[in-house]
C-alpha cells in the first residue's frame, strides 16, 4: 500500500516541511489498518516511536474528505497536561486544513467551550472526568454533538487497564455511542503493553468491531541504566571502594548534618542537567524536594529544584512544566506519577527513581520520559535503606526495594513482560457511580430500564440481576434514589448531594486526611487509613488501627512494638505475583547485573550470602529462634493477603499461632507451637478445601477499598473483597508448591 499517497495533501505537506525521510514502521502499519479495514486498532510501540502521528495522519486524512457538523474524533487522555501538550501538536499538524481541534477540561475557558457547543466539528480532547461531567450536564446535546463520531482515540491506554477509572472510561464510551447513535472505531495508544491479546480484548469490549494490533519490529533501544544502593548513614555496603569524592565535588564536599547519602548522590548528579526525580508517594516527593533544596541552601547555591504532584494547584504544576520546557534552564523536578505519562517537558537528560516502583509498566513509563530527540533513555535507581538494628530479625536484613528493582528490570529485559489488564470481576463501586450518573443524566427511569442501561455495559458483564436488585433496594433505603408516583426511580436527596459535588466525576480516590488519635492524644494525620487491625506508622511509633470514623475523618488506635514503613495513601497496593517470582529467582542466581553500581553489587552479594546461610529462597518457612517463624510466600499482594487471612482464620487455632505480623507482600512473622511439617500439612489441607471466599472476611469487617464503597450495602462490599480483591486462585497455587 502507498501509505504516503493515501494521506491528505496537508499531511503530506506537514511531512515535507518537517524533512521526514521516511515513515516509521508503526506509522505504515497503522495507516494500513485504518485505511483498509473497519477494525479497532491497538498501536503498541516504544516511547517516541511516533504513535500519535501513526494514529492521526490516517484519521485526519479520513475525516478531511467531507465536512461535518459533528465531532468526528474524540481523544481521551488521562491527564489535562497531556491534553494541553497534544492540543498544540495536533493544531500544528492540522494547520493546512479546516479541521478544528477543541479541548475540554476544567482549565479551559468557558468561551472556548461555548464555541465548540455552537459549531461542533473536528477533534475533541477530553479527560474521563470531563467526559463524565459532559454526559451528565450536556446529556441532551450528545446526539447533536456526536452523531457523526467516527473515531475514539484512547491515549496511554495502559493507564486505564488496571483500575476503575479505565472501567469508567469504557462505560462512558459505550453510553455516548448509544446515545449519539454512532459506531466509532477505537484506537488505543501505549508504549507499555505486555499482553497484546488481553489489552486488545479490553480495548474492544462492547464494540461491534474486531480489534487488531499490528505487529511491527521496534528499533532496538539502547538504555543508560544504573542502580545504586545507599544506607541512609555511612558506612556504605561497598565501604572499601566507596569514595565520597566520586559523588561530591570538592567545592561542595560538605553536606548538611545527618544528610542522606542517596539524596546527596542525586543532588550532585543533577547539577547542570535537566532531570526528573520520581518518588512513589506524594509525601515522599515533598520530603525529597525539601532535602534537595536544603542542599542548595547549605551550599549557597540557587534553588534548582521544582515539584509536581496531584495535590498541588494547577498553577504550581504548570509552573514546573513550563520551567522544564525552557531549553536554557537546568531544573530538576521531583514528581510522582503525574509526570509519568507522555507530557512533553523538553529535552530531559536523566530520570532518577527513588526506591523501586510497584510495576514494570511504571518503570518503563518513567524511563521513557527521557530518551527523546535522538538520545537513549536514561534512568538511575537510587535504593535507600536504614542500617539494620543489631538485633534485627532475618526478614529485616533483606533490602526488599533493591530486590524488587532488579526484578522489574530483568522481567522486561528477559521477557518483555508488562502487567496484563486486570478485569475487575465485581466492580460494585463503579456500578453505583454509573447508576447514579445514568439517573442524573436521563432523569426518571423504571428499574428495568435502568438495569438494561447499566448492566448492558461490557464492564459489568459479571454483575448479576440479583446483585443489582440488592444494590437498588439499598440505595432506595438510604435515599440515594427514590420512587416517584409513576413507579419510576430518580435521584434522592442524599444521592443529589453526592452527584452535585464536582468530585463525583472522578472514580479515583482523592487524598483525604484522617486525624489519628490514641486515647485523648492526637498524633497527626494520615491519608486513606488501612483496614481495622492493620498497622500504621506515625509520630515515630507503630500503632494498630482499632476503629475508623469515616464521617468525622478520624482514626483510633493503640501503640505496639515493631517497625513498619509510614502509611502513604497513594501508594499502589498491587504488586503482581510474577514480580515476586522473579525476586525469588534473583536470590538463587549468582550473576551480577550490568547496571548495578558498586554499593548495589556489594549489597546484593551480602543479601545472597545472608539468604544462602538461612536456605532462602529454597526454604519458605524459616525458624527465627524458639517458636518464632518467618514465612516467605513469594507471591503477589492480593494472593499474599488471601494467604494471610487463610492462616489467621482457618489455621491459627490448629497451630496455636500468635504474635502475627506481616510486611505485605514480602514476609509474615509469627509464633506457633506446631512444627514446620505440621504447619505445611495444615496449611495445604485448608487451602485445598472447597471453602467460600467469604470465609476469609472477618465477621464484623466491612473492607472498604474503592471510592464509592461507603454507599453500597455491606454484603456487596464483602462480596467484592472476597471474590475480586483476594486472589485465592494464585494463593492456592502458591501453597500447593510450598515445600517443607
Amino acid at each position: 500500500m502507498d501509505v504516503f499517497g493515501h494521506y491528505a495533501p496537508f499531511i503530506q505537506d506537514y511531512i515535507y516541511e518537517h524533512n521526514w525521510q521516511d515513515l516509521r514502521p508503526i506509522q505504515v502499519a497503522a495507516a494500513q489498518e485504518i485505511f483498509e479495514t473497519d477494525h479497532n486498532v491497538l498501536l503498541a510501540a516504544s516511547t517516541a516511536a511516533g504513535k500519535t502521528e501513526a494514529a492521526f495522519f490516517p484519521i485526519l486524512s479520513e475525516i478531511s474528505k467531507e465536512k461535518s457538523d459533528s465531532i468526528q474524533v474524540l481523544y481521551i487522555a488521562p491527564l489535562k497536561a497531556l491534553i494541553n501538550d497534544q492540543f498544540d501538536r495536533l493544531n500544528d499538524i492540522c494547520e493546512g486544513s479546516d479541521i478544528k481541534v477543541w479541548r475540554w477540561h476544567g482549565d479551559v475557558a468557558q468561551s472556548q467551550k461555548r464555541k465548540m457547543l455552537k459549531k461542533p466539528s473536528g477533534i475533541l480532547q477530553i479527560t474521563p472526568e470531563s467526559l463524565e461531567s459532559f454526559m451528565i450536564n450536556k446529556h441532551m446535546d450528545i446526539p447533536h454533538l456526536f452523531h457523526g463520531l467516527k473515531f475514539i482515540v484512547i491515549d496511554e491506554l495502559h493507564s486505564f487497564l488496571r483500575s476503575d477509572r479505565g472501567g469508567q472510561t469504557f462505560c462512558l464510551i459505550e453510553r455516548l455511542s448509544k446515545l449519539a447513535g454512532a459506531n466509532p472505531r477505537r484506537i488505543g495508544l501505549s508504549a507499555t503493553i505486555g499482553n497484546i491479546e488481553a489489552a486488545s480484548k479490553f480495548l474492544g469490549a462492547g464494540s461491534k468491531f474486531q480489534t487488531d494490533a499490528p505487529k511491527v519490529q521496534n528499533v532496538p533501544q539502547v538504555w543508560r541504566l544504573s542502580m545504586e544502593h545507599f544506607y541512609q548513614t555511612n558506612p556504605q555496603a561497598a565501604s572499601k571502594d566507596f569514595d565520597p569524592a566520586k559523588i561530591i565535588e570538592p567545592k561542595t564536599d560538605k553536606a548538611p548534618e545527618l544528610a542522606d547519602p542517596g539524596i546527596g548522590y542525586i543532588f550532585e548528579h543533577t547539577r547542570g542537567k535537566k532531570c526528573l526525580v520520581f518518588t512513589n508517594s506524594r509525601e515522599e516527593c515533598e520530603a525529597v524536594c525539601q532535602q534537595l533544596r536544603g542542599y542548595c541552601k547549605y551550599n549557597h547555591e540557587p534553588d534548582r529544584f521544582l515539584i509536581h504532584h496531584g495535590n498541588l494547584s494547577p498553577a504550581l504544576r504548570e509552573t514546573a512544566e513550563q520551567a522544564m520546557k525552557d531549553e536554557d534552564a537546568y531544573f530538576t523536578t521531583c514528581a510522582t506519577a503525574t509526570l509519568e505519562l507522555g507530557i512533553d517537558i523538553g529535552k530531559l537528560e536523566s530520570a532518577f527513581q527513588i526506591d523501586a516502583p510497584f510495576t514494570v509498566s511504571g518503570f518503563l513509563q518513567r524511563m521513557g520520559r527521557t530518551g527523546r530527540r535522538g538520545n537513549p533513555p536514561e534512568m538511575h535507581f537510587v535504593m535507600r535503606e536504614e542500617h539494620p538494628e543489631s538485633r534485627a530479625m532475618l526478614p529485616d536484613l533483606i533490602p526488599w526495594s533493591l530486590l524488587q528493582g532488579i526484578a522489574l528490570v530483568q522481567l522486561y529485559i528477559e521477557e518483555k513482560w508488562v502487567e496484563p489488564p486486570q478485569p475487575n470481576r465485581l466492580p460494585y463501586s463503579l456500578l453505583y457511580h454509573q447508576t447514579m450518573s445514568t439517573l442524573a443524566a436521563s432523569g426518571e427511569m423504571t428499574p428495568s430500564e435502568l438495569a438494561s442501561r447499566v448492566l448492558s455495559l461490557a464492564y459489568f458483564h459479571n454483575v448479576s440481576q440479583q446483585d443489582y436488585q440488592i444494590l437498588l433496594r439499598h440505595l432506595i433505603k438510604t435515599d440515594q434514589i427514590q420512587w416517584t408516583e409513576n413507579k419510576g426511580l430518580i435521584l434522592g436527596l442524599a444521592g443529589e448531594r453526592v452527584v452535585n459535588n464536582f468530585k463525583f466525576y472522578a472514580v479515583f480516590q482523592e487524598n483525604e486526611e484522617f486525624s489519628v488519635h490514641a486515647g485523648s492524644e492526637e498524633l497527626g494525620t494520615i491519608v486513606k487509613p488501612p483496614p481495622v487491625g492493620d498497622k500504621i506508622a506515625i509520630a515515630g511509633k507503630v500503632w494498630v488501627v482499632e476503629d475508623i470514623d469515616r464521617k468525622r475523618h478520624q482514626v483510633y488506635c493503640h501503640g505496639v512494638d515493631g517497625r513498619i514503613p509510614a502509611y502513604f495513601g497513594d501508594v499502589a497496593g498491587d504488586i503482581h505475583p510474577h514480580i515476586l517470582h522473579r525476586m525469588r529467582k534473583i536470590l538463587s542466581e549468582s550473576q551480577q547485573y550490568r547496571y548495578l553500581m558498586p554499593n548495589a553489587k556489594a549489597r546484593l552479594t551480602q543479601m545472597r550470602d545472608t539468604c544462602n546461610i538461612a536456605s532462602i529462597p529454597r526454604k519458605q518457612l524459616i525458624n527465627l529462634g524458639g517458636k518464632m517463624w518467618a514465612l516467605f510466600p513469594w507471591t503477589g499482594s492480593y494472593a499474599f493477603l488471601a494467604l494471610e487471612r487463610l492462616i489467621k482464620i482457618k489455621c491459627a487455632d490448629q497451630l496455636n499461632l500468635r504474635g502475627f505480623n506481616s510486611s505485605r507482600p514480602y514476609f509474615m512473622e509469627f509464633a506457633m507451637d506446631a512444627s514446620k511439617e505440621e504447619f505445611f500439612k495444615i496449611l495445604k489441607q485448608e487451602a485445598a478445601k472447597d471453602f467460600d471466599p467469604m470465609d476469609l472476611v472477618y465477621p464484623k469487617e466491612v473492607p472498604v477499598f474503592d471510592k464509592y464503597d461507603e454507599y453500597l450495602p455491606d454484603e456487596l462490599i464483602k462480596k467484592e473483597f472476597a471474590y475480586s480483591v483476594l486472589d485465592i486462585a494464585e494463593m492456592r497455587r502458591c501453597v500447593e508448591h510450598m515445600k517443607a
